[in-house]
C-alpha cells in the first residue's frame, strides 16, 4: 500500500520537476511596453519604449532615458543617462522569468541589492 503512494508522488514530482515557463526574451528585446504598480495604494502605470541599447520611460507626463545593457537573452541591466539624485544612479537588474504572446513576467533589483521584486510587462506595439 505504501509502494503505490510513494510510487504516485515520485512520479508526479517527477513531471513537476520537467515543467519550465515559456521564455521567448527575443521577442521582447524591442518594442512598445506598459507596466503597472501599486504606489501608496494607488496603481500607476510606466510606459516604456526599448530600441537596441536605448530605453525611454514615460511616467506622469515625464520622459526618462536609460541605457540598456544586455547580459543575455533574459537578462539586462538598466542605467539612467541623466540622474537627478544618488539613487537614480544605481543600475537595475531585470530578468525576464516568463513570457506569453504579449506579455512577459520579470524579476528586478538594484544592483548589489537582494531585495527583489516581480511584475510583468504588457507589449503594446
Amino acid at each position: 500500500m505504501i509502494y503505490k503512494y510513494l510510487l504516485a508522488l515520485l512520479t508526479a514530482l517527477g513531471l513537476l520537476g520537467c515543467y519550465s515557463p515559456e521564455r521567448d526574451c527575443q521577442a521582447f528585446r524591442n518594442g512598445t511596453f506598459s507596466f503597472s504598480s501599486e504606489i501608496d495604494g494607488e496603481t500607476k502605470t510606466t510606459t516604456f519604449v526599448r530600441e537596441g541599447t536605448l530605453e525611454v520611460d514615460y511616467f506622469e507626463g515625464k520622459a526618462d532615458s536609460a541605457e540598456v545593457r544586455w547580459i543575455n537573452d533574459c537578462e539586462y541591466i538598466v542605467k539612467k543617462l541623466h540622474p537627478r539624485n544618488a539613487s537614480e544612479e544605481k543600475s537595475v537588474h531585470m530578468k525576464i522569468l516568463s513570457t506569453t504572446a504579449d506579455s512577459y513576467t520579470f524579476e528586478y533589483n538594484i544592483v548589489g541589492s537582494s531585495n527583489k521584486s516581480r511584475g510583468t510587462a504588457f507589449k503594446t506595439k
